[in-house]
């Protein structure tokens, strides 16, 4: 695919799915915006992206507050003039200390022929852990995708990707309520603002990842073991996790031109058939 002469912003470029996304698009020539909240992980990957030859703008922002994102995308518009694609994939992702407890917990209840109980979860998540998932998952999806629809929609062009997670259309998921509750919302939100904006050549589409071998997620298999690892695989019929060149490769194709509107395409390994 060629994005040269493209504008592409990539939102939570940490070492993962975000970072893979801006150097995937890096390689086809397009400019870069991107933005963390944390700045050595941001430094980090702009000096990926330049060493690429790409022209990149690097932002310090928070995507859950409303004015930072404005702020943004005010420094878009003064360094490149205009926006093609934008990638939703800031997130919070459960990887507390108590979410690997859950998530193990889950693992063994799924693989491991015990009787059937509650796990008891949900009765013990706080109001901050709640309202801090919705707060960037998505609060920030809203806000980015509503400066980005001022840019694209006098221009009648662009392409959003919300990515969202299979944890927000099954069961199948590490098991964070939170973090199920707030992708389920960006597909809804997807869905519905993709069919307001077609008719403008606008195509927004989520991508819904059923497991991603991020170095954080391989750090994990790690430290549970081969055992606790072959009952995780059990419900994978893939027999793995997807990598991050397999996903950025289909954010590039979602951000190209296609006939996909308000779609959820959702590599997956087979764990939701």
């Amino acid at each position: 695919m060629d994005f040269k002469n493209k504008v592409v912003l990539v939102t939570g470029v940490g070492p993962g799915l975000g970072r893979a996304c801006a150097e995937a698009f890096a390689r086809q020539g397009a400019s870069l915006v991107i933005c963390d909240v944390n700045q050595e992980t941001l430094s980090e990957t702009q000096r990926v992206l330049e060493e690429h030859g790409t022209k990149c703008l690097a932002v310090l922002c928070d995507v859950s507050s409303s004015k930072q994102v404005s702020a943004m995308f005010e420094k878009i518009v003064q360094n490149f003039g205009t926006l093609d694609v934008l990638v939703n994939n800031a997130a919070i992702t459960p990887t507390t200390e108590l979410d690997t407890q859950r998530r193990t917990e889950l693992y063994d209840y799924n693989a491991l022929p015990e009787p059937r109980r509650s796990l008891s979860f949900t009765r013990w998540i706080t109001d901050d852990e709640w309202e801090h998932f919705w707060g960037v998952n998505v609060n920030g999806v809203f806000y980015c995708t509503r400066e980005a629809l001022k840019i694209m929609e006098p221009k009648r062009s662009g392409r959003i990707v919300n990515v969202a997670s299979i944890a927000g259309m099954s069961s199948k998921s590490a098991h964070s309520p939170p973090y199920s509750a707030t992708k389920g919302a960006v597909i809804a939100f997807t869905k519905s603002v993709a069919y307001e904006v077609a008719g403008a050549n606008i195509f927004i589409n989520a991508l819904a990842p059923g497991g991603v071998a991020t170095p954080q997620f391989n750090a994990y298999l790690e430290s549970v073991g081969e055992e606790a690892c072959n009952r995780l695989w059990q419900s994978v019929p893939a027999g793995r996790f997807g990598t991050l060149e397999e996903y950025a490769g289909t954010v590039l194709y979602l951000s190209g031109e296609h006939y996909l509107v308000g779609q959820v395409v959702s590599p997956n390994g087979g764990i939701v058939i």
